[in-house]
């Protein structure tokens, strides 16, 4: 089931299988996109909500935003929706645009958009390329490759988290898992709504407000229409630990002192804080980042590490703001696995 082979996994994909694909964001649970049985069994698979939409993974983005075609993604390409794409594909960026008559329910949520990105991973644009070259009638062909976990937990970011995740929903003689290493960046890309006059920030990422607004020279809404998006729900990339985010490191050791008189031995306590501040006595460090890329590059394998530990809380201080950069996202993904988790039912 393992394998760096590029080939099967394109050969997989085409032949309506899923395979787990690495990008440079986190690690995703493909399959074909214009298939609905192929998707359903990811929605099956990691347990997603039906209207839950899914990006499409494209290998270019010419092809991919070509409203001329009968069997197009998309209908209607704003001018600062191309700017984007030109500056940002491949690159750790979706764009939200107007569905065209290829992209089904099964990938837009019933939405009247459909979420297209083109990833920035060598392995990941190798098996959309091969898919074109041995079906090119059906090119340009997408993949739906929500993140390869549960949902609602946390995303992985190495072949190995995702394969531990979703083993047992695999066939092990038809599935591919693909082994691309760590993935870059470390989480989810930047989401945004290119259905209005000015494009909308859905979900922080790798992308920043200031890189938009660069790029298309227009400043970004701040409101619009309710489009359902991946990742935006309050509670979502949550680890078993209790997570607590405090704002430095004064709260960061009264809250693991407090833990350890309310009885949590102090192996069951992890902190994930900046370098230059100490780990307190009789916690476990899990993350200690020196910039904001190395927080996103690091963020999901500390948490991960955490449960895999069977520590019982996290205490985390995020990244000041960071409007040039990745650490709003960062601080985005810690709020959301911090928010009180919806009752079971």
């Amino acid at each position: 089931m393992s394998t760096k082979d590029a080939h099967a996994a394109a050969t997989a994909l085409l032949a309506g299988r899923m395979v787990i694909l690495p990008t440079e964001t986190v690690y995703g649970l493909a399959a074909r996109a214009d298939q609905s049985e192929a998707v359903a069994r990811i929605y099956e698979a990691k347990g997603r909500p039906l209207d839950h939409p899914v990006i499409v993974h494209v290998a270019e983005p010419n092809a991919t935003l070509d409203t001329s075609t009968e069997d197009a993604w998309v209908t209607e390409v704003p001018d600062y929706a191309r700017a984007l794409a030109d500056a940002f594909w491949p690159g750790p960026m979706t764009l939200v645009l107007a569905r065209g008559p290829r992209a089904g329910d099964h990938v837009t949520g019933g939405q009247d958009t459909v979420a297209l990105r083109v990833p920035d991973h060598p392995l990941a644009r190798e098996v959309l390329r091969i898919m074109d070259e041995q079906d090119p009638e059906g090119a340009p062909h997408g993949v739906a490759a929500p993140s390869a976990n549960r949902f609602g937990r946390v995303s992985p970011t190495t072949l190995a988290d995702a394969v531990e995740e979703l083993a047992d929903a695999l066939d092990p003689e038809l599935d591919i898992a693909l082994d691309g290493g760590t993935s870059g960046v470390g989480v989810e890309s930047t989401i945004i709504d290119c259905t209005g006059d000015v494009p909308r920030i859905l979900r922080p990422g790798g992308v920043s407000e200031a890189d938009v607004e660069r790029v298309t020279g227009l400043v970004t809404a701040e409101t619009g229409r309710g489009i359902r998006v991946p990742g935006a729900l309050p509670s979502h990339y949550a680890p078993l630990a209790h997570l607590v985010l405090v704002a430095d490191g004064s709260a960061l050791c009264a809250v693991v002192e407090s833990s350890q008189e309310a009885g949590l031995e102090p192996a069951a306590v992890g902190i994930i804080a900046p370098a230059d501040l100490d780990t307190p006595e009789g916690a476990m460090r899990l993350l200690a980042p020196a910039t904001h890329e190395e927080y996103a590059r690091g963020l999901y394998a500390a948490m991960r590490a955490a449960d895999r530990g069977g520590l019982r809380m996290i205490v985390a201080i995020p990244p000041d703001a960071d409007e040039e950069g990745i650490g709003d996202a960062v601080a985005d993904r810690l709020r959301r696995a911090a928010a009180p988790r919806p009752a079971q039912t």
